[in-house]
């Protein structure tokens, strides 16, 4: 039986709104949403109500945790915050907020299966982040694919990020931007 997964990279991110105009990392961590990125997720709250979906799952990035509440969260609908198809590590913005940040920001979710911390950290690195190696980022995709192919649900909402998703469909997305993948 296939399923219908909509990929959904998260609406624009404070981080990506400096790096437009400044091309410059501005040390956002976990950065939210920015004005237009809310914008963008009203816009796909609309774009999406039309497609019947099971399942929501987002990653522990509070901008894709935004993306998903505020283009889902009016539907009831079940969200799993899965740590699995998170960012590639490559940027301030790709370092996540501790899961007792998140239960506080977000406590109508479930943080309690997370690893603290749950994004890539290179032991013995004494900088701000380490770039997670492209080998573990494409392992990561993999499994991800196995994780969905063995959820029960047939029509699930993933919402997630840039690279990520490029390593998946072969495609960059841009921001608040569905792509369709069948399983």
């Amino acid at each position: 039986m296939s399923k219908t997964i909509h990929l959904i990279r998260h609406g624009q991110s404070t981080f990506n709104a400096h790096m437009s105009l400044h091309g410059v990392d501005p040390m956002y961590f976990d950065a939210p949403l920015s004005p237009r990125g809310e914008e963008q997720v009203a816009a796909l709250r609309d774009q999406m109500a039309a497609h019947p979906v099971d399942l929501v799952v987002s990653t522990p990035f509070t901008r894709a945790i935004q993306t998903s509440l505020g283009a889902f969260g009016h539907r009831g609908l079940p969200l799993v915050i899965e740590a699995l198809h998170r960012e590639h590590l490559n940027a301030s913005c790709d370092v996540g907020s501790p899961p007792k940040v998140l239960t506080d920001a977000f406590p109508e979710l479930d943080f309690g299966h997370l690893d603290d911390p749950w994004w890539y950290q290179k032991e013995g690195h004494r900088g701000p982040f380490a770039e997670e190696p492209h080998d573990m980022l494409m392992e990561r995709v993999n499994r991800f694919r196995g994780w969905l192919a063995s959820r029960p649900e047939r029509r699930i909402a993933v919402v997630g990020h840039g690279t990520f998703f490029y390593m998946l469909l072969g495609r960059f997305l841009n921001n608040a931007e569905v792509a369709k993948l069948e399983l």
